[in-house]
């Protein structure tokens, strides 16, 4: 079986790194926001250009927090694209605040930006862009319409750690980014982590605070704040993958680039990258309209594949009452019933690749 993603295999190649780095957390005593966050938080901070980054436990707890610490809540809209995770509106309504959903492009995939202005009214208090399966939104003109209504910019940056947009690292464009540790992602921890990041050094201050109970004195809380903190192992372990972050995404632009040209002409639509972007393919996504005859026909054949995502966010139970019905975003419920996600990781071999290239021409 070729697996979507083969963490075993990545752990094998830097085996001694990680169990080095696991011993010494283990030996040291310290387990909760000790050297080893520190340590990270600093070298996050310096690889994406930002003043702050905040270890947390997370990336759902960095979009809670950052929509906190914007003090978004009952009344207020945020907005947000309809194809993500359900994370990215999901923490909009655990705050009591209103979700409003914008469709896509139906390159990128990303947030469609000449459908942004038209949903900003009066309520609406900040602009979550998502940077999916990699790919960088349109950053540029996102931040100038934020501009012009005084809105904040949350980035949902958990696909897409290690992508530049015109040369700056997502993460760092917004007011605040938003990253996720999860172990698929392209840098990931062991079990769930995240951080948030910003330049903004009264937010930052806050964003401390609301991950350890609210407050910066032990046992003294001033405000109602979380339990959201990063632990030493995971932060040992991603110290030493992000090392190799640069090489592994390289890899997977490598692989994107050897599937594009082999897949033309087989029924299936390949990623498009957009200009002065820098995708890192957390996901490679193929478009069919025979999309579950596929997965099936190549589960059937050995070779894993996925579904993101089978739902649109507007589209969800818990979104339900919001007023949105389907046919009202086409593009994110179009998107929702043909992508379909293939293998692509550092670790997969020519001999692999080949393989699920042959199977997928063979049965589209």
């Amino acid at each position: 079986m070729i697996p979507l993603l083969d963490l075993v295999a990545q752990y094998h190649t830097i085996k001694p790194e990680i169990d080095s780095a696991i011993l010494s957390v283990l030996e040291s005593g310290k387990f909760i926001l000790g050297p080893q966050e520190k340590a990270f938080e600093s070298e996050v901070a310096e690889y994406l250009g930002v003043k702050h980054a905040i270890g947390l436990a997370s990336g759902t707890d960095a979009l809670v927090i950052a929509l906190r610490a914007l003090d978004i809540g009952p009344g207020d809209e945020v907005i947000v694209p309809a194809y993500s995770f359900f994370a990215t509106a999901g923490c909009v309504l655990t705050l009591g605040a209103t979700p409003v959903f914008v469709d896509i492009d139906p390159l990128t995939y990303l947030l469609d930006v000449n459908l942004l202005e038209k949903a900003i009214i009066p309520k609406t208090k900040a602009i979550i862009p998502v940077h999916l399966y990699g790919q960088p939104a349109d950053m540029d003109e996102i931040m100038a319409i934020a501009a012009r209504h005084d809105l904040k910019v949350i980035e949902d940056n958990a696909q897409a750690f290690g992508a530049s947009y015109k040369g700056q690292k997502t993460g760092a464009i917004g007011h605040i980014g938003c990253l996720s540790f999860f172990p698929s992602k392209n840098l990931g921890a062991y079990g769930d982590a995240g951080m948030i990041t910003t330049n903004d050094d009264l937010l930052a201050e806050k964003m401390r605070m609301l991950r350890v109970h609210g407050w910066k004195k032990k046992y003294y809380p001033e405000i109602l704040g979380y339990n959201s903190r990063l632990d030493e192992l995971q932060a040992a372990v991603l110290r030493v993958k992000l090392k190799h972050l640069d090489k592994w995404n390289a890899k997977r632009r490598e692989l994107a680039a050897y599937y594009n040209p082999k897949l033309a002409g087989s029924g299936v639509t390949v990623p498009f990258e957009a200009p002065n972007r820098t995708h890192v393919y957390h996901l490679y996504i193929i478009r069919t309209r025979m999309r579950n005859e596929l997965k099936q026909k190549l589960s059937e054949k050995g070779i894993a594949s996925e579904i993101y995502y089978p739902q649109p966010l507007h589209l969800s139970q818990p979104c339900q009452g919001l007023g949105w019905r389907e046919g009202l975003l086409p593009v994110s419920e179009q998107a929702s019933l043909e992508n379909l996600a293939i293998p692509i990781y550092p670790e997969l071999t020519g001999e692999q690749i080949d393989y699920i290239l042959s199977r997928i021409k063979l049965i589209t």
